[in-house]
């Protein structure tokens, strides 16, 4: 079974290489929606994939910490990441370009990531990330699947080759969440006491 959870941010970038010479000249933004799309062979105690409300956590902080930022690949010129640095206090260094197509890997990868390390408290099994819908127009989006954020055609992603600023961080409810991913240190969700047996 699948359940869908929408995400929404705003988000600035330069897509450097890309065919369309607006897009890899000037600093441009969208208003992106993510369609974050999670499965599970079972249910949890209260008959759900997964509650939706453990994903207004780690999970929506770290999708959040696109909104109203600049991402930059780490690839790109030293003096325009000095400059996305200087001048915005919201931004996000990526080892891969800031694609739509990359942002839906990231974002899976992120997400998958935090499911991995969570000690679930609610009989939740094998719950994992299926796809992320990563819209960046009203007529376009790009969508990633497992295998997509393994492929290292497309990028390889390592947990400790992003950045995230010191305001970014200072957002999420855990200041030190990335710290401890990184550290694979386990997130907890809440005890349940059940009602119903």
């Amino acid at each position: 079974m699948r359940i869908r959870k929408l995400f929404k941010f705003e988000n600035a970038h330069i897509v450097r290489n890309c065919s369309s010479d607006r897009c890899k000249r000037s600093i441009h933004g969208h208003s992106y929606q993510i369609e974050l799309i999670l499965e599970a062979h079972r249910l949890d105690h209260g008959q759900m994939v997964y509650d939706f409300g453990l994903l207004k956590s780690s999970i929506k902080d770290i999708i959040d910490s696109f909104d109203h930022a600049i991402c930059f690949w780490n690839k790109d010129d030293p003096e325009y990441i000095e400059a996305c640095k200087k001048f915005s206090a919201r931004w996000i260094s990526l080892p891969v370009s800031p694609s739509a197509e990359q942002f839906s890997r990231v974002i899976f990868f992120w997400a998958q990531s935090i499911l991995q390390q969570t000690q679930m408290q609610n009989g939740e099994a094998d719950v994992s990330v299926y796809s992320v819908i990563a819209h960046e127009t009203a007529t376009g989006y790009a969508q990633c699947f497992a295998e997509d954020v393994s492929n290292e055609h497309m990028g390889k992603l390592e947990l400790a080759d992003f950045e995230f600023s010191e305001q970014v961080k200072a957002e999420w409810h855990d200041p030190e969440m990335f710290a401890k991913l990184i550290a694979g240190q386990p997130f907890i969700n809440p005890t349940v006491q059940l009602q119903v047996t």
